[in-house]
């Protein structure tokens, strides 16, 4: 089975949150080096734009109810004095109120066709860029995956190395003082200087025998 598939049965019947809108959904490509891929900022873009519209049909519609409430509220006021024919006036405003209302009802029958249709496309969108934010991740957690793996091994090589030298070193320090110090008892320390090493042999002897407890200490507490 492909991951799509996998990541579709995961998501169904899930009441997903319009990612957009959701900082948390942003933060996933702030944490990577390439940033948000080219294919998901359109979905991105597709989305915001539908929400806006949606924004937007609702604000219109607010209008519209009020613009006909207000004018409703005019045709009552104006019963009284359209009911006589001698005034045309109120006639003709009744009727440019009626005329009003009927493109207002128009609109708002178009709007409200729109606003059914709107959050099914939201949440389509809104469910393919999950989809692709999904593979996404997945992908990005699979590379990070391979190059922890890579690394933990180079450090584990490195750590072995590590172990390895500072025993190397401290051999050639042991190794370092006993010489010294056979030189300096054989030949004194006018002979021993002409080598252009010195050593103060009890204070190294004492440095190294305390590196070495250390280490034997903690290999014990790791036991």
């Amino acid at each position: 089975m492909k991951n799509s598939d996998k990541f579709k049965m995961a998501i169904e019947g899930k009441n997903i949150p319009v990612l957009t809108i959701d900082h948390k959904w942003h933060r996933l490509f702030e944490r990577t080096t390439e940033g948000m891929p080219s294919e998901i900022v359109k979905l991105r873009d597709e989305l915001n734009e539908l929400i806006k519209r949606e924004a937007k049909v609702r604000t219109e519609l607010r209008a519209l109810k009020k613009a006909k409430n207000d004018l409703m509220q005019g045709i009552v006021s104006n019963m009284e004095e359209a009911s006589g024919s001698s005034n045309k006036l109120a006639i003709k405003k009744t009727e440019e109120s009626k005329r009003l209302i009927n493109e207002i009802n128009d609109k708002t029958e178009e709007y409200e066709d729109e606003m059914i249709g709107l959050p099914r496309e939201i949440g389509r969108v809104n469910r393919a860029l999950m989809l692709m934010t999904m593979d996404y991740c997945y992908h990005v957690m699979k590379e990070n995956t391979d190059e922890i793996e890579l690394i933990s091994e180079w450090v584990e090589r490195i750590r072995i190395d590590l172990k390895m030298n500072v025993v190397r070193k401290q051999e050639m320090e042991v190794k370092n003082v006993e010489i010294y110090s056979y030189l300096n008892d054989i030949f004194g320390a006018d002979v021993v200087d002409l080598f252009d090493i010195r050593y103060d042999v009890e204070a190294r002897r004492r440095e190294i025998l305390e590196k070495q407890r250390a280490i034997k200490e903690q290999k014990i507490t790791k036991k």
